[in-house]
């Protein structure tokens, strides 16, 4: 008999010699370089002490228009300075030094980051590194300073994508494919899908050599080093980088360093030709009946869908919904998800909870639906009425390998992975599929070792390789990261396959038709989440100690049951062990196995996030296994309010926080 899976717990001037390659002029101007908003602060240069161990403009460089140092100035530690899931994201404030105590917060961040590199490449200083944001509130400030530290540093040659602004997922494939794969690493200004803006977050995290997000063993370091910090170095007196300058522009900051000014979109878009069948897709959209509302959240992934979507499949601008970027992402708050795209979603015909809107005209509706989240690495999907949880996303993406060429060349994917926390419908479809299956924490960089285990660690090939968490991420061993253009793509591939035989005038297979026939299929996994925000730091820790104290080390069989007849029949905390390098991570997570009355088995599980920047993230994952197909077509949350109930009501929620209710469902 087989166990369903939630059964178990598994210096010098800047010379402005700037040639610039007008043939190279990338489309990115026209999308962007208009609406490029430089804050008061760009054209602003920091000034620094003196030090003894400034060095003097070389004579090489005395003929040019401006001259500089490198100087090596005095600074201290500054506290909590360390990294979480996906780097450090502070208030933007706290960036900006408002408060002395933050004094030279970016310099420190980035002399301990590149410290760091060093170390991590035997001793020697990295030659080439990538700085590119996602374009909210300070990304073009912070360039600049990042920039004359890097050069201050040695480092030789430094890529910023025209007007500073480039998705994580592009960042990642120009790290792996620009001239051989020559980047060393990736310094990436974001705070995802946090918001941006004055008194709003900002966030810098490093991806390495092979494009992934640093690893825990990097980003301790790194925080080791902050706090001993002493010095950094720089270059005074230079003037900025035009950040709006054609692709192919450089600038010589000292005779070592040198900035080249490079298309955004190149290589992320050879990482994606080399997934999918363009020539196809194109076809397929030029369907009458086939149609695309895409919303990018005013985020960096804007520029990016307008690239693939209108330019390249020649879909009509119409497609497109808050694809311009802004540096306070139009004041909405960038997260994908069924509360932040609302907009996106009542046009799809779904109420607020994700269920269809009865009173909507299905057949007038896109036949797809997707947003990008502010750095464009995650992603929402949504059918006409029909809302696709990043769970089931993911093991519909799986089941329907065939669709698409990245998987279907290799005679599918070798192995797939998801985050701890998302549900189970992926090893469900994994196990009858015969592909290797993984549980990792929570952060996509333990997904990074098992896409290299080959590349990095010479161990099991398991690319092909598809991944995704529930915080709407998906993904594929095309890059290292999270790529929600690529989920796009694959939707768009599984409809066109699902449809090849299907004749003009015909109705298409939806993505309501696909999700329903997988639920028959598999089953369906019933999937929520509770985000209670910004919660009292020691209240978010009191919740956790009791869950750990009371049902983890506790006795489970003591808890009474309640009026509901779900019983909780086990607790655990969840610990990894990496398959592939052998590290070791734990707590990350605290699991309540449950039992409907029918046996049906179910569970909630507890974590705190680790990519908020003030107070802590609470976050309830809710999942209920459904085998009656009668019964697939409920609302989620509707579903899951009874486990909801009786789960905050075992780890008294509301009387430990305050919190009556959270403070996004999705």
């Amino acid at each position: 008999m087989r166990i369903h899976p939630l059964l178990t717990t598994s210096a010098f001037g800047l010379s402005l010699l700037c040639t610039q390659s007008h043939s190279a002029k990338a489309a990115f101007s026209n999308h962007v370089r208009s609406k490029t908003r430089l804050h008061p602060m760009v054209a602003f240069t920091p000034r620094y002490p003196s030090s003894s161990s400034s060095t003097s403009t070389s004579s090489a460089l005395k003929s040019t228009s401006a001259s500089s140092s490198v100087s090596d100035v005095p600074t201290s530690p500054i506290e909590g300075m360390k990294p979480g899931t996906s780097g450090l994201r502070k208030k933007v404030e706290v960036w900006q030094a408002v408060e002395d105590v933050n004094k030279n917060y970016v310099e420190n961040f980035i002399q301990s980051l590149i410290d760091t590199a060093k170390d991590s490449n035997d001793g020697n200083m990295i030659d080439t590194v990538i700085v590119a944001g996602d374009g909210r509130y300070y990304n073009n400030e912070a360039i600049q300073i990042i920039c004359r530290v890097l050069a201050g540093n040695g480092v030789s040659n430094i890529w910023i994508p025209q007007n500073g602004i480039m998705s994580t997922p592009a960042v990642s494939a120009a790290i792996r494919r620009r001239e051989g794969g020559k980047a060393k690493g990736g310094i990436v200004l974001t705070a995802s899908h946090n918001p941006g803006g004055p008194g709003e977050d900002f966030g810098i995290k490093y991806n390495e050599a092979f494009g992934q997000p640093a690893g825990e063993e990097f980003t301790d370091a790194l925080y080791e080093k902050t706090l001993s910090i002493s010095s950094f170095k720089t270059i005074q007196d230079s003037p900025d980088i035009d950040l709006s300058a054609d692709a192919g522009a450089t600038y010589q900051l000292t005779p070592t360093t040198t900035v080249t000014i490079i298309d955004p979109f190149d290589n992320y878009l050879d990482a994606l030709k080399s997934c999918f069948d363009f020539a196809k897709l194109k076809e397929f959209c030029a369907r009458e009946d086939f149609s695309i509302l895409f919303d990018g959240m005013h985020g960096a992934g804007g520029p990016f869908a307008r690239r693939v979507l209108i330019e390249e499949l020649g879909l009509p601008e119409s497609s497109l919904l808050r694809c311009d970027p802004r540096p306070d992402f139009g004041k909405c708050h960038p997260d994908p998800n069924l509360t932040y795209a609302a907009s996106l979603i009542k046009k799809m015909g779904l109420n607020p909870d994700g269920s269809a809107d009865t009173s909507a005209d299905i057949a007038s509706l896109p036949t797809l639906g997707a947003a990008n989240d502010g750095d464009g690495d995650r992603n929402l999907i949504a059918g006409a009425g029909c809302f696709v949880t990043p769970s089931d996303s993911l093991a519909l993406i799986c089941d329907n390998w065939e669709s698409i060429p990245h998987f279907a060349n290799e005679g599918g994917p070798r192995g797939v992975a998801r985050s701890m926390p998302s549900s189970a419908a992926l090893d469900v479809v994994a196990e009858a599929r015969g592909i290797p299956c993984f549980s990792t924490p929570t952060g996509w960089k333990f997904f990074g070792n098992l896409m290299s285990s080959k590349e990095m660690f010479g161990k099991t090939d398991y690319t092909p390789f598809l991944c995704g968490e529930e915080s709407f991420g998906t993904g594929s061993d095309h890059i290292r990261e999270k790529d929600g253009l690529w989920a796009v793509l694959s939707w768009m591939s599984i409809l066109m396959k699902a449809n090849e035989d299907t004749p003009a005038g015909e109705p298409l297979v939806g993505v309501k038709d696909i999700v329903t026939k997988h639920w028959a299929k598999y089953g369906r996994h019933f999937y929520c989440r509770y985000d209670y925000e910004a919660v009292d730091s020691d209240a978010a820790n009191k919740v956790m100690d009791l869950v750990r104290d009371e049902f983890v080390n506790g006795d489970v069989s003591s808890v009474p049951d309640d009026d509901s007849g779900i019983t909780l029949t086990g607790a655990t905390e969840f610990a990894y062990t990496d398959p592939v390098d052998g590290s070791q991570t734990s707590k990350q997570g605290l699991i309540l196995n449950f039992e409907y009355p029918n046996g049906d088995p179910s569970r909630v599980v507890f974590r705190l996030s680790g990519t908020g920047s003030a107070g802590a993230t609470i976050r309830m994952y809710l999942e209920r296994y459904e085998k009656d197909e009668s019964k697939h077509g409920e609302a989620a949350p509707q579903a899951l309010k009874s486990l909801a109930q009786r789960a905050l009501s075992l780890v008294k929620m509301e009387e430990i926080t305050g919190r009556e209710g959270p403070t996004v469902i999705t």
